[in-house]
Protein backbone atom coordinates (compact mmCIF):
# COMPACT_ATOMS: atom_id res chain seq x y z
CA UNK A 1 0.00 0.00 0.00
CA UNK A 2 1.27 3.32 -1.54
CA UNK A 3 1.51 6.56 1.32
CA UNK A 4 -0.77 8.74 0.16
CA UNK A 5 1.06 11.76 -1.82
CA UNK A 6 -0.26 15.24 -0.29
CA UNK A 7 -1.76 17.19 -3.71
CA UNK A 8 1.24 19.52 -4.85
CA UNK A 9 0.93 23.46 -4.20
CA UNK A 10 0.72 25.35 -7.25
CA UNK A 11 3.38 28.11 -7.00
CA UNK A 12 1.99 31.42 -6.70
CA UNK A 13 4.14 33.95 -9.01
CA UNK A 14 6.08 37.25 -7.60
CA UNK A 15 4.16 40.25 -8.22
CA UNK A 16 5.17 42.11 -10.80
CA UNK A 17 6.51 45.87 -10.21
CA UNK A 18 4.21 48.20 -12.47
CA UNK A 19 5.74 50.80 -14.50
CA UNK A 20 3.77 54.10 -13.42
CA UNK A 21 2.17 55.28 -16.37
CA UNK A 22 4.18 59.17 -16.49
CA UNK A 23 7.66 56.76 -16.45
CA UNK A 24 6.16 54.73 -19.12
CA UNK A 25 5.51 58.11 -21.36
CA UNK A 26 8.79 59.78 -19.94
CA UNK A 27 10.87 56.28 -21.33
CA UNK A 28 8.89 56.61 -24.83
CA UNK A 29 10.04 60.17 -25.21
CA UNK A 30 13.51 59.57 -24.08
CA UNK A 31 13.74 56.55 -26.69
CA UNK A 32 12.45 58.75 -29.16
CA UNK A 33 14.69 61.36 -28.95
CA UNK A 34 18.01 58.74 -28.85
CA UNK A 35 16.20 57.31 -32.47
CA UNK A 36 15.92 60.76 -33.77
CA UNK A 37 11.95 60.72 -33.85
CA UNK A 38 12.03 64.42 -32.49
CA UNK A 39 15.27 67.16 -33.36
CA UNK A 40 15.89 70.31 -31.26
CA UNK A 41 12.68 72.85 -31.66
CA UNK A 42 10.46 69.87 -32.80
CA UNK A 43 6.83 70.47 -31.24
CA UNK A 44 5.54 67.35 -28.83
CA UNK A 45 2.29 66.65 -29.46
CA UNK A 46 0.71 65.52 -26.07
CA UNK A 47 -2.46 64.31 -27.84
CA UNK A 48 -0.59 62.14 -30.25
CA UNK A 49 1.19 60.62 -27.69
CA UNK A 50 -1.97 59.43 -26.07
CA UNK A 51 -3.33 58.33 -29.25
CA UNK A 52 -0.35 55.86 -28.93
CA UNK A 53 0.89 54.48 -25.86
CA UNK A 54 -3.37 54.84 -24.72
CA UNK A 55 -2.86 56.90 -22.10
CA UNK A 56 -4.74 59.93 -20.48
CA UNK A 57 -2.98 63.45 -20.71
CA UNK A 58 -2.20 63.37 -16.73
CA UNK A 59 0.73 60.74 -17.28
CA UNK A 60 1.70 62.87 -20.41
CA UNK A 61 2.44 65.77 -18.61
CA UNK A 62 4.02 64.56 -15.28
CA UNK A 63 6.47 63.16 -18.02
CA UNK A 64 7.00 66.35 -19.52
CA UNK A 65 7.45 68.24 -16.44
CA UNK A 66 10.25 65.34 -15.71
CA UNK A 67 11.48 66.40 -19.23
CA UNK A 68 11.66 69.80 -18.58
CA UNK A 69 13.55 69.30 -15.63
CA UNK A 70 16.17 67.27 -16.97
CA UNK A 71 16.17 70.56 -19.64
CA UNK A 72 15.30 68.17 -22.84
CA UNK A 73 12.13 69.76 -23.65
CA UNK A 74 10.84 73.67 -23.01
CA UNK A 75 7.21 74.80 -22.76
CA UNK A 76 6.75 77.94 -25.60
CA UNK A 77 3.73 80.10 -24.69
CA UNK A 78 1.00 79.09 -27.22
CA UNK A 79 2.79 76.73 -29.03
CA UNK A 80 2.99 74.19 -26.39
CA UNK A 81 6.26 72.26 -25.61
CA UNK A 82 9.01 71.36 -27.96
CA UNK A 83 12.55 70.30 -27.40
CA UNK A 84 15.17 72.36 -26.52
CA UNK A 85 18.19 72.95 -28.18
CA UNK A 86 21.45 71.27 -26.14
CA UNK A 87 24.48 73.86 -26.36
CA UNK A 88 27.87 73.01 -25.17
CA UNK A 89 26.92 75.86 -22.60
CA UNK A 90 24.92 73.15 -21.04
CA UNK A 91 27.23 70.32 -21.21
CA UNK A 92 29.78 72.74 -20.01
CA UNK A 93 27.79 73.16 -16.55
CA UNK A 94 26.75 69.68 -15.89
CA UNK A 95 30.57 68.40 -15.68
CA UNK A 96 31.79 70.35 -13.02
CA UNK A 97 28.82 69.48 -10.80
CA UNK A 98 29.30 65.76 -11.69
CA UNK A 99 33.24 66.13 -10.79
CA UNK A 100 32.22 67.44 -7.32
CA UNK A 101 29.82 64.37 -6.35
CA UNK A 102 32.05 61.73 -7.80
CA UNK A 103 35.05 62.76 -5.64
CA UNK A 104 32.82 63.22 -2.65
CA UNK A 105 31.72 59.32 -3.84
CA UNK A 106 35.32 58.04 -4.37
CA UNK A 107 36.76 59.66 -1.37
CA UNK A 108 33.47 57.29 0.53
CA UNK A 109 33.71 54.60 -1.65
CA UNK A 110 37.26 54.28 -1.27
CA UNK A 111 37.89 52.67 2.15
CA UNK A 112 33.95 50.76 1.52
CA UNK A 113 35.97 48.40 -1.29
CA UNK A 114 38.52 47.58 0.81
CA UNK A 115 40.93 47.34 -2.43
CA UNK A 116 38.02 45.24 -3.96
CA UNK A 117 37.97 46.50 -8.01
CA UNK A 118 36.42 43.28 -9.45
CA UNK A 119 32.98 45.46 -10.81
CA UNK A 120 35.36 48.13 -12.29
CA UNK A 121 37.58 45.88 -13.10
CA UNK A 122 34.70 44.18 -15.35
CA UNK A 123 34.00 47.68 -17.24
CA UNK A 124 37.60 48.45 -17.57
CA UNK A 125 37.82 44.96 -19.47
CA UNK A 126 34.68 45.52 -21.50
CA UNK A 127 35.92 49.06 -22.51
CA UNK A 128 39.29 47.85 -24.16
CA UNK A 129 37.15 45.44 -25.88
CA UNK A 130 34.28 47.73 -27.26
CA UNK A 131 37.17 50.08 -28.27
CA UNK A 132 38.55 47.32 -30.34
CA UNK A 133 35.56 46.27 -32.05
CA UNK A 134 34.97 50.45 -32.17
CA UNK A 135 31.66 50.18 -30.45
CA UNK A 136 31.20 53.62 -29.36
CA UNK A 137 27.45 52.70 -27.85
CA UNK A 138 28.91 50.10 -25.90
CA UNK A 139 32.09 52.04 -24.63
CA UNK A 140 29.17 55.03 -23.60
CA UNK A 141 26.96 52.01 -22.10
CA UNK A 142 30.12 50.50 -20.16
CA UNK A 143 31.92 53.95 -19.39
CA UNK A 144 29.09 55.42 -17.32
CA UNK A 145 28.49 51.90 -15.34
CA UNK A 146 32.02 51.85 -14.19
CA UNK A 147 31.38 55.56 -12.91
CA UNK A 148 27.94 54.34 -11.57
CA UNK A 149 29.25 51.82 -9.67
CA UNK A 150 31.42 54.32 -7.75
CA UNK A 151 28.15 56.05 -6.75
CA UNK A 152 27.07 53.20 -5.75
CA UNK A 153 30.10 51.92 -3.56
CA UNK A 154 30.05 55.47 -2.03
CA UNK A 155 26.82 53.99 0.24
CA UNK A 156 24.70 57.50 0.29
CA UNK A 157 21.38 57.29 -1.05
CA UNK A 158 21.08 61.18 -1.71
CA UNK A 159 24.39 60.71 -3.38
CA UNK A 160 23.58 58.41 -5.84
CA UNK A 161 20.13 60.01 -6.45
CA UNK A 162 21.57 63.83 -7.53
CA UNK A 163 24.17 62.30 -9.39
CA UNK A 164 21.51 60.05 -11.11
CA UNK A 165 19.52 63.11 -11.29
CA UNK A 166 22.13 64.20 -14.10
CA UNK A 167 20.95 61.66 -16.60
CA UNK A 168 24.88 61.33 -18.11
CA UNK A 169 24.48 58.04 -19.86
CA UNK A 170 21.19 60.57 -22.13
CA UNK A 171 23.11 63.53 -22.19
CA UNK A 172 26.10 61.90 -23.68
CA UNK A 173 24.30 60.08 -26.27
CA UNK A 174 22.29 63.23 -27.35
CA UNK A 175 25.70 65.29 -26.98
CA UNK A 176 27.41 62.82 -30.03
CA UNK A 177 23.86 62.88 -31.88
CA UNK A 178 22.99 66.76 -31.92
CA UNK A 179 26.56 68.64 -31.08
CA UNK A 180 28.73 65.50 -32.63
CA UNK A 181 30.86 65.81 -29.72
CA UNK A 182 33.71 63.42 -29.82
CA UNK A 183 32.76 60.01 -27.43
CA UNK A 184 35.61 60.18 -24.53
CA UNK A 185 34.86 57.00 -22.87
CA UNK A 186 38.18 55.04 -22.97
CA UNK A 187 40.17 52.41 -20.85
CA UNK A 188 43.42 54.22 -20.64
CA UNK A 189 41.78 57.08 -18.57
CA UNK A 190 39.86 54.48 -16.20
CA UNK A 191 42.51 52.14 -15.83
CA UNK A 192 44.83 54.80 -13.36
CA UNK A 193 41.29 55.05 -11.24
CA UNK A 194 41.23 51.50 -11.40
CA UNK A 195 44.55 51.23 -9.79
CA UNK A 196 44.16 53.95 -6.82
CA UNK A 197 41.36 52.27 -5.58
CA UNK A 198 42.98 48.81 -5.93
CA UNK A 199 45.69 50.10 -3.96
CA UNK A 200 43.24 52.54 -1.62
CA UNK A 201 44.59 55.69 -2.45
CA UNK A 202 43.17 58.32 -0.65
CA UNK A 203 43.55 60.71 -3.09
CA UNK A 204 41.30 58.88 -5.85
CA UNK A 205 38.71 61.37 -5.51
CA UNK A 206 40.66 64.13 -6.50
CA UNK A 207 41.96 61.43 -9.03
CA UNK A 208 38.11 61.20 -10.27
CA UNK A 209 37.16 64.85 -10.05
CA UNK A 210 40.08 65.82 -12.66
CA UNK A 211 39.13 62.47 -15.02
CA UNK A 212 35.15 63.73 -15.48
CA UNK A 213 36.55 67.48 -15.53
CA UNK A 214 38.72 66.41 -19.00
CA UNK A 215 35.17 65.31 -20.33
CA UNK A 216 34.30 68.93 -20.57
CA UNK A 217 37.12 69.40 -22.84
CA UNK A 218 35.52 68.04 -25.81
CA UNK A 219 32.04 69.78 -24.96
CA UNK A 220 34.08 73.45 -24.79
CA UNK A 221 35.93 73.02 -27.99
CA UNK A 222 32.41 72.62 -29.81
CA UNK A 223 31.68 76.33 -28.61
CA UNK A 224 34.45 77.45 -31.37
CA UNK A 225 33.62 74.76 -33.83
CA UNK A 226 31.63 75.19 -36.38
CA UNK A 227 27.78 76.19 -36.75
CA UNK A 228 25.13 73.25 -35.50
CA UNK A 229 25.10 70.45 -37.25
CA UNK A 230 28.58 70.80 -39.15
CA UNK A 231 31.81 69.69 -37.66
Amino acid sequence: MTADVPPRIPSVPAPVARVPLSDQVRNFVLEGLLEGRWQPGDRIVERRIGLELGVSQTPIREALRDLQAMQLVESIPNKGMRVKELTPGQLSEVYPVRAALERLAAELAVHRMGGDVTVLAHHLGRLRELAEANDVEGQIHHGVEFHREIVRAAGNQVLLRNWESLAIELWTRLSLKWLRTEPHENACDHEAIVDAFRRQDPYVGRLVQLHVLNYANPAASTTSAAPHGQK
